[in-house]
């Protein structure tokens, strides 16, 4: 994105000059570009580092050095919250990793956790327009969100925030999550509340998606059709615990096969893992791996599940893969080489399960993100 914006500004369209454009851009190790005059700072991703608090920092300097006069134009995608990390005052950077790896590993819903994000930075939910006013303030994002709710998309750094303090501490409540004392002050502290709608400092503010997951999805839709296949659109904003959604999604592709009918099942949302085990894996790793499950033995059906940025939960290298494949034979191959399906889902190791059969989606960053993709093809044997 920042890339294009750099061409847009300093190339043939607008010819503006070199000096005039200044910036910081932001994003996972490993997805970096080459630009000319903004700052390029590759972070950790999910959990936040050093680098990130870098990024943040020189985004609220940009922001707020701007003047009446100046545009202020935010490029924003999926992996924000992570990589933008400014604590709120009276919590280190230690207390704000401990709360991500806490809320990573709870099981709760990605809007849930950038309610929780929100009301302990310096950033998030409306914050940076706060330090960007009164100069004119402009996003552009790509939604990686179900729904595409523009207070989600990253935290939602230049929108209106709809939540509150109080719906920071029932997520907590709801998922018991161990927290540092310092964080539980910050979220009984009305000092950290984030700017809501009507509040003057959205006033001279516009915001735009360019792209969607329903974008992703029904692109993949028309190629479905067009190779003679009925597509089975479940939806782009799906959500659950993981192994639960492929087993819903296995019973209706055995509904297909037992009508003879020729279909992909679509669906896109980000889905999440309750962490109970030591393994390695992400969302879509442990669908596919609860999937080949439940489809075990069946012929002629095969899926893909990966997230669209190319890395699936992981270590945050740009090496971890994106996600699997699976078709009816997978656990057969998997026992004939002595694996236990069970036992690699049950440590939520679906990482080891997948690398050990060679069915890993390894694609490498993708420098984008539009949610995760999964596809289940249902033929005729």
């Amino acid at each position: 994105m920042t890339e294009v914006a750099e061409a847009h500004y300093l190339g043939q369209l607008l010819h503006v000059a070199a000096e005039r454009l200044s910036g910081v851009a932001v994003a996972r190790r490993g997805y970096g570009r080459p630009l000319r005059r903004v700052r390029m700072i590759e972070a950790g991703h999910p959990i936040p580092d050093a680098a990130g608090l870098e990024g943040a920092d020189r985004a609220l300097k940009l922001a707020d050095d701007a003047g009446k006069n100046d545009l202020v134009l935010v490029l924003m995608s999926g992996g924000a919250s992570a990589n933008l990390v400014a604590p709120a005052q009276g919590i280190s950077f230690e207390d704000k990793q401990a709360v991500t790896r806490a809320l990573l590993r709870s099981g709760a819903t990605i809007n849930e956790i950038n309610v929780v994000r929100k009301h302990l930075s310096r950033i998030k939910g409306g914050r940076l327009a706060a330090h960007a006013h009164p100069a004119k303030l402009a996003t552009i994002a790509i939604s990686d969100v179900p729904g595409d709710d523009p207070s989600a998309i990253g935290s939602g750094p230049t929108v209106p925030d709809p939540t509150t303090l109080s719906d920071a501490r029932v997520i907590v409540a709801k998922y018991r999550l161990e927290i540092p004392d310092a964080v539980t002050r910050a979220l009984e502290d009305q000092r950290n509340e984030s700017p809501k709608p009507g509040d003057p400092v959205f006033v001279d503010s516009d915001f735009v998606l360019a792209a969607r997951p329903a974008d992703a999805l029904r692109a993949a839709e028309v190629a479905i059709l067009a190779a003679g296949y009925e597509c089975i659109f479940i939806g782009d904003r799906v959500e659950g615990e993981a192994r639960e959604v492929a087993s819903e999604h296995a019973r209706i592709v055995r509904d297909l096969r037992a009508s003879g009918r020729r279909a992909v099942v679509l669906s896109g949302g980000e889905l999440t893992v309750t962490i109970r085990g030591k393994g390695r894996g992400g969302p879509n790793q442990e669908y596919a791996l609860a999937l080949a499950m439940a489809l075990d033995g069946m012929p002629a059906v095969a899926a893909v599940a990966a997230d669209t940025d190319g890395t699936d939960g992981g270590a945050g290298s740009p090496l971890d893969p994106a996600g699997a494949l699976v078709d009816g034979g997978s656990i057969a191959r998997a026992k004939k080489n002595g694996l236990d399906p069970a036992a690699f889902l049950t440590d939520n190791n679906s990482s080891a399960f997948f690398e050990a059969l060679g069915d890993l989606l390894a694609p490498g960053p993708t420098y984008t993100n539009v949610n995760d993709f999964r596809a289940i093809i249902v033929d005729r044997p």
